[in-house]
């Protein structure tokens, strides 16, 4: 497996300058070459012979669209500031413009990667496996009849070809969109006009072809056939040269919510605005001629570090969609289906389920069913009096969103703050709130200034004895799709405390009123900073004192400046600290008198790692913490956010045996560098762990357990059925001898 480079150009070391921290520039990473490096990270698993050639194939879409959203957004602020005037370096020492450069350089360094493996290896390996994307220039006299009728009947009444001359300017061109550019003219003595046509978004990028060959399916681009018959949209025209280009906008949304009287109207309005934002990247074929670039570059009043020249065609997030086509199957990982814990798989009530302890569930290797059901049954139960909930980002036919209309049409109170500002699902979470205030739902649509990103939903009960609080806090969305796709954690309790502060918070939201000091919860922004400082400057304290001190976390991203000069500081005083960060990581770990005793690990892999685990020694209390929240100074000080103290001891145990299992993970590490580099974790001495598959495979496990103990149960063959059941209890097959040969992976050129 090839290593990631350093994404630091040798001529562009950041000033010595110190920061309010009290620590020089140097040790902090800048977070867009963080970002770039997570990147990196998920271009690694396209190479990855161990992942199935269909998921490489994904991984590549996933890269793609990961750097749409990057420019989009990142790199777009970046260009704001710059004209706005602003030129205040980040905590990394570098001013935007230095920022963009080094994106750049490192940007078209990956995409020129990202290019090498699907030409040199993925395309290859899809032909031996049956999947042939055909050229045009090569199709057969059976396929180019085909593509010639398609073109007819299906592309052609869908193009809409534009040409710019004196009378019709450039076209706005869409956000993202694909387009060919063409250079035309009628008599050769003419000066050449610029047209340009769109590849239509509505029809499938990726055409089968009927195929008489024995080698398998096979396949053309949409573009692919367009460029055959483009002399059919300019037929008295000479098309002097055509090429397809993509364009990248500014999609950060901007608004001012202290002015807009309807924050509904004010965000639709700026989601019409996103897709005609400044141009912000152009991507090209590499065989585009210099004047057709040129009328690009100069209409779109693009510079030459914002062209990006590609070796294949472009837009590779179609590749999400081929992933789909059928007949593929055993190209990709085998299925799994969540598991379903023994406690909810009876007809009990949830309600008598939570009333009994705690529970907790790790998806996506438990089932996300049990959280639709307590909303599901809160919505029928003539008992419950109220559902509050808040949502960030739900499915396209969420049942939850479902439930709450109903609980509402039955009389319920039923309070949601459903985040329009959730980014590049604004559009989506619009429609679900018209729709929830249609069924009689009370929507909040967030809080002026703030994001709401918090994971919780409380339900009001009468009961016998009085009113009950029921409670589901999480780290993840309230989105049963994704919940397959992350790993995230949540957890059920009916404790009257948290109950009670959960109430205080849903009135903070909804009202004006500020919480009293909550002992089980703390909220984002209103103290959760500071707790997080206390529970570092109590583990530093405790090094210092010469007693055990240790902080273990899982997050997405570390970025804050401030939190990581505290760790620094605990670090220096002897705290042992252990890191496991998925995606943007800006602290420097193993720099002698400042982080040497601080490792960060990141796992990329078949499912995102989503969870916020926070564990802190304190004197052995082994206090376990689950939160909404990264450590990212948004999230500290631009967002509602949520942290939750994990005291049932079975619960605990089990998190921290997770977050074990994750650090002890062997084939989906990288360790970061101080440098600010990732290498793949050194294996010697170490059994072989794949954490994400150990999960998964002690799920299928118990399910396999489960069914065939209640088949036989049912049978009334218990013998047979606790001799199958023994006979299951293997070691996991991921878990292996350090001293066996290790699974060849490929490396790219």
């Amino acid at each position: 497996m090839q290593e990631a480079k350093s994404p630091l150009p040798q001529s562009m070391k950041p000033p010595a300058t110190n920061l309010k921290t009290g620590f020089k520039n140097k040790y902090f990473i800048n977070r867009e070459l963080g970002w770039l490096e997570f990147n990196y990270r998920v271009l690694e698993e396209t190479w990855d012979k161990d992942n199935p050639l269909f998921e490489r194939l994904k991984f590549l879409s996933i890269f793609s669209s990961n750097l749409d959203e990057f420019f989009m957004v990142r790199v777009a602020s970046l260009e704001d500031q710059i004209l706005a005037g602003y030129d205040i370096p980040d905590p990394a020492g570098y001013s935007p413009q230095q920022q963009l450069e080094m994106i750049a350089a490192k940007a078209k360094q990956m995409i020129k990667k990202q290019y090498s493996i699907l030409n040199k290896s993925i395309i290859p390996q899809l032909k031996k496996n049956g999947f042939n994307l055909v050229d045009g220039a090569r199709l057969d006299k059976k396929q180019l009849a085909f593509v010639k009728n398609y073109f007819k009947t299906t592309i052609y009444p869908v193009l809409t070809p534009m040409a710019v001359d004196s009378s019709r300017p450039f076209p706005l061109v869409q956000n993202r969109s694909l387009n060919i550019a063409m250079l035309i003219r009628e008599r050769k003595k003419d000066t050449p006009t610029f047209a340009t046509v769109q590849v239509p978004s509505v029809l499938p990028r990726i055409v089968e072809l009927p195929n008489k060959m024995n080698d398998g399916r096979a396949f053309i681009l949409l573009e692919e056939i367009i460029l055959l018959f483009l002399d059919k949209l300019f037929s008295s025209y000479e098309i002097m040269g055509a090429s397809p280009y993509r364009i990248t906008r500014n999609a950060d949304l901007q608004f001012q919510e202290e002015d807009a009287t309807d924050l509904l109207q004010e965000i639709e309005k700026s989601l019409k605005r996103r897709r005609w934002g400044a141009a912000i990247r152009l991507e090209i074929e590499a065989s585009m001629s210099k004047e057709l670039l040129d009328v690009l570059q100069k209409a779109l009043e693009i510079g030459e570090n914002e062209i990006y020249s590609i070796k294949g065609p472009l837009d590779l997030t179609f590749l999400m969609k081929t992933y789909s086509t059928p007949g593929f199957e055993h190209l990709k990982f085998k299925p799994i289906e969540p598991l379903l814990p023994p406690v909810y798989r009876d007809d009990r009530s949830m309600f008598n389920i939570i009333s009994e302890e705690d529970r907790f569930l790790y998806h996506p290797y438990d089932s996300f069913d049990p959280v639709v059901r307590l909303v599901q049954e809160a919505a029928e139960d003539p008992n419950v009096l109220a559902i509050k909930q808040t949502l960030y980002r739900v499915s396209g036919d969420s049942p939850i969103i479902k439930a709450l209309g109903e609980a509402a049409d039955r009389g319920k109170q039923v309070t949601v703050l459903l985040e329009l500002k959730a980014r590049f699902d604004e559009e989506s979470n619009i429609q679900w709130a018209k729709k929830l205030e249609q069924a009689g739902c009370h929507v909040i649509y967030g809080l002026v200034g703030l994001k709401t990103h918090s994971k919780i939903t409380l339900i009001v009960r009468m009961e016998e004895d009085g009113i009950k609080r029921y409670l589901h806090l999480g780290t993840g969305n309230y989105n049963d799709n994704t919940a397959r796709l992350y790993t995230d954690m949540g957890l059920f309790t009916s404790n009257e405390l948290y109950g009670s502060e959960a109430s205080a918070f849903f009135n903070m939201l909804t009202g004006y009123s500020e919480p009293p000091d909550l002992l089980k919860l703390t909220v984002a922004p209103l103290n959760l900073r500071k707790f997080f400082y206390k529970l570092i400057r109590e583990e530093a304290e405790n090094a210092r004192s010469g007693k055990k001190a240790f902080i273990r976390a899982q997050m997405n991203s570390l970025v804050d400046p401030r939190i990581i000069a505290k760790l620094y500081r605990a670090s220096q005083a002897g705290v042992k600290i252990d890191l496991l960060v998925r995606g943007v990581c800006c602290l420097r770990p193993g720099v002698k008198g400042v982080s040497e005793n601080i490792t960060v690990h990141s796992i990329v892999g078949r499912f995102l790692e989503h969870s916020r685990i926070y564990h802190f020694h304190r004197g052995g209390l082994n206090t376990v913490y689950l939160s909404s929240a990264d450590w990212m100074t948004r999230n500290l000080n631009r967002r509602v956010e949520l942290l939750f103290e994990i005291e049932n001891q079975d619960i605990k145990d089990r998190i921290i045996n997770i977050l074990n299992t994750l650090l002890s993970d062997t084939l989906k590490t990288r360790v970061l560098q101080k440098d600010g580099s990732y290498k793949w974790l050194d294996k010697r001495g170490k059994k072989k762990l794949h954490a994400q598959a150990f999960f998964s495979e002690k799920a299928d496990q118990e399910m396999k357990e489960y069914f065939i103990e209640k088949q036989l149960y049912d049978d009334s063959d218990k013998a047979s059925a606790l001799s199958i059941k023994n006979s299951l209890k293997l070691e996991p097959t991921v878990l292996v001898s350090a001293d066996e040969d290790e699974t060849a992976k490929e490396k790219a050129d």
